[in-house]
């Protein structure tokens, strides 16, 4: 069905129009949900509204073009149009077919925006279908060497149009070699979807779509392994660094100086070795002082988490991102095996953050832009004060 290169200049015009038609839609669709969510009625009244005006729809094209059938395939499915204009080079007729594309983008977008139930793919195809097909027979009228087939149209402007208004520029093709049957339109289908694509705006008929993979929730987790793979935390772990540290006996006026001259809000708790014991935070001193007849008698050991999991040098960045998240901390202590424990300092969860960000992004995603440093505001010199 397609054996002539000129034969794309028509399909030009064809991916001109299922764009425009995907603007119209989306737009009336949207606008109708706007327009039902400010009415102040009962919400299980906008369906029965969104019906009614659609029905009225219905029986003014009813009046227009004085066929039944014609009104059903604008307040049904609308497949039979479809079919008459594949089946046929003549088709249904340049005024129907355009009625029944309008008229199911208005039907598509009362019934749906009201709140009624139903999908957006099925008057995709009946829109995209009933619009190509129409311009299919014009250009056929007018261009009959370079449209011979204009049933064509009506496949091929399914494919642009709801290449158009869900964003899908590829996946639409195949819909096109299932439909045919074969891969004769593939390639005006990859050129209208392309242009149409290309030509529509950022608004989808899918409210909830995502711009790109690495925004969508099920992905993230792949992507930020994919970006993070290869980089350990012995990356992070600076020997200029000095790491603030707690012993089980320290009173809690020393957990408190010990925290307010830290750079961060967690500190280490080891033994005589140096041996890992627990963690002490803010959260857990704040709390202590809630009760003030217990402040001389608590120490480090009685403030400090033993259930924290912990890092090692070897350990991956995604590995360290996951053990944020479980033990709910902002820093965590970086041992150098989970059997000796021995601290060889700790790790910020931002500093993680910062490389994620230098990695996607450049060197300017560093942590005086953009990444604002949570920690900084939990350990300046007012602290005791707050406490």
């Amino acid at each position: 069905m397609f054996n002539n290169p000129l034969e794309l200049g028509p399909y030009l015009l064809l991916a001109l129009f299922t764009a425009f038609l995907a603007l119209l839609y989306t737009r009336c669709f949207y606008g109708c949900q706007r327009l039902f969510r400010r009415l102040p009625i009962r919400h299980h009244f906008r369906p029965a509204i969104g019906a009614f005006l659609t029905g009225l729809i219905g029986l003014g094209l009813y009046f227009l073009l004085g066929q039944r059938q014609n009104v059903l395939a604008v307040l049904a499915f609308g497949y039979s149009a479809i079919q008459g204009a594949m089946t046929q080079d003549t088709g249904a007729g340049v005024v129907l077919l355009l009625a029944i594309a309008f008229g199911k983008i208005l039907t598509a977008s009362l019934t749906i925006g009201s709140g009624g139930s139903g999908g957006v793919f099925g008057p995709s195809m009946v829109i995209g279908g009933c619009g190509g097909g129409a311009l299919g027979l014009v250009l056929h009228h007018v261009w009959p060497w370079a449209v011979p087939h204009p049933a064509a149209f009506v496949v091929v402007g399914m494919a642009g149009f709801f290449a158009a208004a869900a964003k899908t520029p590829f996946s639409t093709l195949i819909i096109v070699s299932e439909m045919t049957g074969g891969y004769s339109l593939l390639l005006p289908s990859l050129w209208v979807c392309t242009l149409s694509f290309i030509l529509s705006d950022e608004q989808s008929i899918y409210s909830s779509q995502v711009e790109s993979r690495s925004r969508s929730p099920a992905h993230q987790g792949a992507y930020v392994r994919e970006v993070l793979a290869g980089a350990r935390v012995r990356e992070f772990l600076s020997p200029q660094r000095t790491t603030t540290l707690l012993h089980p006996g320290d009173p809690l006026d020393t957990v408190l100086d010990r925290l307010e001259v830290a750079p961060h809000a967690i500190l280490p708790v080891v033994d005589g070795q140096s041996r890992l014991l627990g963690v002490v935070n803010l959260e857990e001193v704040h709390q202590a002082f809630v009760e003030p007849a217990l402040k001389s008698l608590l120490c480090a050991q009685d403030l400090m988490r033993t259930d924290v999991r912990l890092l090692t040098p070897d350990d991956p960045l995604d590995r360290a991102l996951e053990l944020f998240v479980e033990n709910d901390l902002l820093v965590l202590p970086v041992v150098n095996d989970l059997k000796q424990r021995q601290v060889l300092g700790t790790v910020h969860r931002h500093e993680i953050s910062s490389a994620y960000l230098r990695r996607v992004q450049g060197p300017v995603a560093t942590e005086g832009s953009g990444v604002p440093n949570v920690l900084s505001h939990a350990a300046g010199p007012d602290r005791r004060r707050t406490l």
